[in-house]
């Protein structure tokens, strides 16, 4: 069925649905509260609950999705906010800081439960529900739908142990009150949801997304989460790094559906350092980017629904006085600034290609432009004369959150893009005991050429297919290491690299690091970098590993001691569960 909506809305699709159909119970614990007024529009059970038509499945994933932008802001505040790379202003509202600080209350309206289980309960009703044994032309009527719902509630999960630690887990609708309280189900960890969830998924990782057409102006196609992809991440949460390597790189090579890193970046133009040449890195965060995988889509005005806020909290707005309320911080500037920037040109009088560093000494026009030249891409600004004194003079610009107008709001949030893929990847193939080929994805790119380069034989046989990249997809035209997007041609940069170490142990340690920069370089002010630290930090057995790094948020001479504290016990990692 093709459900092509083209420029109306999600949210008056949702309205239309709930108007006239079936979906779900609004039951969940009484701690999370979902019989609120905001779920009033939703039915309650009826003896017939069977999801047995077209119509049926589409309303009730419509609705899902819906249930899900409750939850898009949330998941980049949550996971950026509370990392290193972003800092607030002093306009930031007492919530946001509370979030940044740790010190959020089960009143902070960012830690709201109820509102990750109101998708859980939406998932497990359908699929409790949809009639799967209807078959035509040989092919189950509602299988797409339902791989779909089953990622959707995996990845609701996930959300849910990342930033509360342990949960309650059920998989089945409740029907009563009376069966909704939390002492009647299991708490579960990340780790016991990978085991659950990487079964629950395993058999839909070749089944094809439905196809809805365009809704509220966007492809439907990109509202689904790929499913090896959420696998992967299940699997690297839990310390399987071998299944998730194998999850990530089938993802990446699957034949008809292959993911290249692509050559997008921000470039010098030349060996003076004087004129950036090609600036694509912050054209990769538009809706229609080959490198955005998927999102939840937002309404656009405020009357059809849930908007999204982060243009007015990383962006100058007319909505906020052109006060931004966070920026890059301290700690991200000096990450981005200690990087070394290599140009590969050709000599001007010999043509022979010839190698350039650029110096501390350069004179940049902007100071972010010193180093990895992503900082330098994603953040823009004007400094315009204030009409009033209630306005800001200066205008800050995130380009991952930019919009057409001052004025409008984002239509969607970005949850997973390629070249995240490409660096959980990496991360799963250093810590399966592969540091040559994980950082061969940050230096080079993984192509057959480069892995029988780089990669030594003992290495490329153990790894056998985690590194099989077909030459007929990937090759030097369309792969490169992901550390070129902002520090020019990595691959002959000849002081990044593995140095002679002791022992393997302390080579999977230093790649590791530097994938933990590349990660902060590549999807800064994107909502990973908490996560991205916590999973480090708890692979490592080592809390001071995150807790130092947000401390020292401010800069190295800054460290905040008082959060440093607070961080080295991993109990005030997670948010209050009440």
């Amino acid at each position: 069925m093709k459900l092509k909506q083209n420029n109306i809305s999600l949210g008056r699709v949702w309205r239309r649905i709930t108007a006239t159909s079936l979906l779900a119970l609004a039951v969940a614990f009484p701690m999370f509260t979902a019989c609120t007024e905001a779920d009033s529009e939703l039915v309650s059970f009826v003896d017939d609950n069977q999801l047995n038509t077209p119509n049926d499945t589409v309303n009730s994933l419509i609705g899902i999705v819906n249930k899900l932008q409750k939850v898009a802001d949330r998941t980049i505040i949550l996971g950026e906010l509370r990392g290193e790379l972003t800092t607030l202003t002093s306009n930031a509202t007492l919530e946001l800081q509370a979030i940044a600080n740790f010190t959020a209350d089960a009143g902070n309206p960012y830690n709201n439960a109820r509102d990750y289980y109101a998708i859980i309960q939406n998932c497990n009703y359908f699929l409790a529900n949809a009639d799967t044994s209807l078959v035509k032309q040989g092919r189950r009527v509602f299988e797409k739908e339902y791989a779909a719902v089953k990622t959707y509630r995996a990845w609701t999960y996930l959300q849910l142990a990342i930033n509360y630690g342990s949960v309650p887990f059920y998989t089945q609708p409740l029907l009563a009150e009376k069966d909704a309280h939390p002492e009647l189900f299991p708490y579960y960890t990340v780790e016991q949801m990978a085991d659950f969830f990487v079964q629950d998924l395993a058999p839909y990782v070749d089944t094809d997304f439905p196809a809805y057409g365009s809704i509220g102006g966007l492809n439907s196609s990109r509202f689904y989460f790929p499913v090896r992809v959420v696998l992967g991440d299940l699997c690297l949460w839990a310390g399987r790094y071998r299944e998730a390597a194998k999850y990530y790189h089938d993802f990446l090579t699957k034949q008809g559906a292959t993911h290249p890193t692509y050559a997008a970046g921000t470039w010098w133009e030349n060996y003076e350092f004087a004129n950036i040449g090609s600036n694509s890195f912050a054209s990769q965060f538009s809706s229609s980017a080959t490198e955005i995988l998927s999102f939840i889509p937002m309404e656009t005005r405020e009357y059809d629904g849930i908007v999204s806020r982060l243009t007015d909290i990383f962006n100058s707005t007319e909505r906020n006085n052109y006060y931004n309320q966070a920026t890059h911080s301290a700690a991200y500037d000096d990450l981005s600034r200690s990087q070394q920037y290599v140009l590969v040109y050709p000599d001007p009088n010999t043509q022979v290609p010839d190698t350039a560093y650029a110096s501390d000494t350069i004179h940049y026009e902007n100071e972010l432009m010193r180093g990895d030249l992503r900082l330098y891409s994603t953040y823009t600004y004007l400094n315009r004369p204030t009409a009033t004194t209630t306005q800001s003079s200066i205008r800050q610009t995130c380009q991952k959150y930019r919009t057409s107008g001052t004025d409008d709001y984002l239509s969607y949030v970005a949850l997973f893009r390629v070249q995240q893929v490409y660096l959980h990847y990496a991360e799963a193939l250093n810590r399966a005991g592969f540091p040559q080929s994980a950082f061969a994805v940050l230096k080079y790119g993984l192509w057959k050429d480069n892995i029988e380069k780089y990669i030594s034989l003992a290495e490329r046989e153990e790894a056998g297919e985690l590194i099989s990249f077909s030459q007929y997809s990937f090759d030097d035209g369309n792969t490169q290491g992901i550390h070129s997007r902002g520090s020019g041609d990595a691959n002959a940069d000849t002081t990044y690299v593995i140095p002679q170490l002791p022992t393997q142990a302390d080579s999977i340690l230093f790649v590791e690091e530097r994938i933990c920069d590349e990660l902060a370089l590549e999807t800064a002010a994107e909502g990973q970098r908490f996560p991205d630290l916590m999973r480090l930090a708890l692979h490592r057995n080592d809390p001071m590993f995150l807790a130092a790094k947000v401390a020292a948020r401010n800069g190295a001479a800054n460290i905040d001691t008082e959060l440093l504290n607070r961080l080295a016990d991993k109990k005030n990692w997670y948010l209050p569960l009440e």
